[in-house]
């Protein structure tokens, strides 16, 4: 009984010092943050384990144009090659397209950027940084708008922009103000006060983007941002995310299926296949090349007409976990 009393104190003292983003510590638990941000893979932010004034604003400026490098980078699961030593590089503040079909190494790919994987060799730098040994500062470089929704549907939209704030550190006010005016740029701060349960999923995308760049990245990655939505939603959210890009000169990294989109929005995309990088440059510098009149037909012409294997979501990874533990009970 004593040991239960000294547990309630601590929680009663913790709950008394806690932001204000955690005025509902219930709906924090049970409405699926910490389950979703488990199932996404998503980075710890720099913010945690640190002092509060270490991280507040935006991610360190790297003095080299490119503001992504990779070279000769390689991640092996036991035989299996998943990204065969690749390079190449990112210009600062471009809009960048990597393309590929299913299973080709794309999302492999992006979270040896963003310090989720390691790779097997190869070196890395993004915003200067190496992911490897310079963790904190490379997550502070970046936002990230992951395949899967990450929200927590029992808070508003304005609590899981504060929640986002506050895990990197923005102060109280300055978080605020930038919730503001990120929320009437993607057109829902008329909005800010529904739960998120309440959001179609084209307002779930478009505050996901803006929740990704409230601390103020140089870097932001998307995995198939637009996956499921129609098109008038798709062409408003890359409307909002070029519109962000040119007014706070960030770099975009994002993964796509729709070939129309990476024509129409990207200044450059690379092509991989089978872990290897089989095309890059521009769109019509690709369609030049294969003498295809539209960007999918260029796509088909460099990585074949078979159909691939879908790579597994997170929630049919943990599927598939459950599955196994099962047969070993």
């Amino acid at each position: 009984m004593a040991e239960v009393v000294f547990v309630l104190a601590l929680i009663v003292i913790f709950l008394s010092q806690a932001p204000d983003w955690l005025i509902r510590p219930w709906t924090f638990v049970s409405g699926g943050v910490i389950a979703s941000l488990a199932a996404s893979s998503y980075p710890v932010p720099p913010h945690l384990g640190e002092p509060a004034h270490s991280y507040c604003g935006q991610g360190p400026k790297s003095t080299m144009s490119d503001i992504i490098v990779v070279q000769d980078l390689v991640k092996n699961y036991g035989d299996f090659c998943a990204v065969n030593h690749i390079s190449f590089t990112v210009p600062e503040a471009t809009i960048f397209g990597f393309l590929g079909p299913n299973g080709a190494g794309k999302t492999t790919t992006i979270k040896m950027l963003t310090t989720v994987l390691n790779p097997t060799s190869g070196t890395i730098r993004v915003n200067g940084h190496d992911p490897v040994r310079q963790q904190k500062e490379v997550r502070r470089s970046f936002g990230i708008v992951f395949q899967d929704a990450s929200l927590d549907d029992e808070l508003t939209g304005y609590e899981n922009m504060d929640l986002h704030g506050g895990l990197y550190g923005v102060p109280r006010r300055e978080r605020a103000k930038r919730s503001q005016m990120l929320l009437e740029l993607v057109g829902l701060w008329d909005r800010r006060n529904d739960f998120v349960k309440q959001y179609s999923g084209g307002m779930k995308r478009r505050l996901e983007v803006a929740r990704a760049l409230l601390h103020q990245p140089r870097i932001l990655f998307l995995d198939e941002p637009t996956i499921g939505l129609d098109p008038q939603t798709r062409n408003h959210i890359w409307t909002h995310i070029q519109t962000l890009s040119k007014q706070h000169d960030v770099t975009v990294f994002f993964t796509t299926h729709y070939m129309e989109e990476a024509d129409r929005v990207a200044s450059d995309v690379a092509v991989i296949d089978q872990g290897k990088i089989v095309a890059r440059g521009a769109p019509a510098a690709l369609k030049e090349q294969t003498r295809s009149a539209t960007l999918e037909d260029a796509f088909i012409a460099l990585t074949g007409h078979g159909i691939r294997d879908e790579e597994a979501s997170s929630a049919d990874r943990m599927r598939r976990m459950a599955r196994v533990w099962g047969r070993r009970r």
